[in-house]
């Protein structure tokens, strides 16, 4: 019987050839403006203040005269950055507490997962105004915030994945033969967790991204004048009836890569289901 490749597995699953290029484009879009932006996103003028899309400035103008182009470019690497730190805070410690709470169980358990009922009783924008009220508000506590508040989700999830496999035939095998618990662990449960916390970490980028946007939209996010897409839908508001294009790029940007993100979490949930791998 012929294998059909990953890859071209992949290329025949629209949902996911879709967000694949969303999350290219947006991928590309933030290493680009690394090095290059139309403009300096920084550089104000007020002669040019909230202008329409014009050759000079393709988005136009925000109401200090600054390129919405540019700072769309760099605030994509701020969605990134944030999308990237929170959920590494979340799968990192979250599958470090649910590892060590399914395999070992007892105690450890019940204090871990009382832990996370309590961890999950503070969503992200209160744990932000929370956190803000004793650190100054930036991004750096944006993205702990928003990381902390995954936690409960990744933990549960691989604490349910070890309770299931912990005491399957191929574990016990590894134990009879003087597998350590660090070994049963390493190289016999936990690769067999990696598939369904791929999928959730997919899934819970965009919803990072979007915490973020509520947050700089707050002002306990992304700090004046540096970009970000939340922070300029809150500049923009005051300015909706003189220059709509202000808020209409940056919330298209924040639309289309929630969209593109979430088309690639569900395309991965998909290809990685072993009911549709044969």
């Amino acid at each position: 019987m012929r294998v059909r490749r990953p890859w071209r597995r992949a290329l025949k699953h629209v949902t996911f050839t879709v967000g694949f290029a969303i999350t290219a484009l947006l991928l590309l879009t933030a290493v680009l403006s690394l090095g290059y932006t139309p403009r300096d996103p920084l550089e104000m003028s007020m002669e040019e203040r909230l202008q329409g899309p014009s050759e000079a400035h393709p988005l136009g103008t925000d109401q200090f005269g600054r390129d919405l182009l540019s700072r769309i470019m760099v605030g994509a690497v701020t969605a990134i950055l944030v999308g990237v730190i929170a959920v590494g805070i979340g799968v990192g410690l979250g599958a470090l507490l649910g590892m060590l709470s399914g395999y070992f169980g007892g105690w450890l358990d019940e204090v871990f997962m009382r832990l996370m009922d309590a961890v999950q009783g503070f969503p992200a924008i209160l744990s932000a105004l929370l956190i803000a009220a004793v650190f100054k508000p930036g991004l750096a506590i944006t993205m702990v915030a928003i990381g902390v508040s995954f936690l409960p989700i990744f933990a549960r999830l691989t604490r349910a994945a070890f309770l299931e496999l912990r005491d399957r035939e191929f574990v016990l095998a590894a134990r009879a033969l003087g597998a350590g618990d660090a070994a049963v662990i390493g190289r016999h449960i936990l690769p067999n967790t990696l598939a369904p916390l791929i999928v959730q970490a997919s899934i819970s980028f965009p919803v990072a991204i979007l915490a973020e946007a509520a947050l700089s939209y707050l002002g306990l996010g992304t700090q004046p004048p540096n970009p970000s897409w939340g922070l300029m839908l809150r500049e923009a508001q005051a300015f909706l009836g003189m220059s709509p294009w202000f808020a209409v790029f940056p919330g298209t940007a924040i639309a289309v890569t929630v969209l593109g993100l979430n088309l690639l979490g569900d395309g991965l949930r998909d290809l990685l289901d072993p009911k549709m791998m044969s």
